[in-house]
C-alpha cells in the first residue's frame, strides 16, 4: 500500500495496526518512496530440548581425577 506522508499523519494508528497485521506500508513524499512501515520481524524460537543432541561428547573418564589430585582428595 502506498500512502503520502501527509495522509499518513492523519491515519498513523491505523497504518501501524495494518503493519502489525503483516502489511507493508510505503510512505511517499511527492510521489517518491520516503519510508516503509513493515511488520515486526518474527524471531524463530531456538529449539531447546535436544538442540545439541549428537553435537556434544563427554569422555567416559570425565569425572575421574588424575594422580596429581591424590593429595587434595584424601
Amino acid at each position: 500500500m502506498n500512502i503520502s506522508i501527509a495522509e499518513a499523519k492523519a491515519k498513523l494508528s491505523e497504518l501501524v495496526s495494518r503493519a502489525e497485521a503483516g502489511e507493508e506500508i510505503v510512505l511517499t513524499r511527492h510521489g517518491k518512496v520516503a519510508a516503509r512501515l513493515v511488520p515486526p520481524a518474527v524471531a524463530e524460537p531456538l529449539p531447546r530440548i535436544g538442540a545439541l543432541k549428537g553435537k556434544i561428547w563427554i569422555a567416559d573418564d570425565f569425572d575421574e581425577l588424575g594422580p596429581e589430585w591424590d593429595e587434595y582428595v584424601k
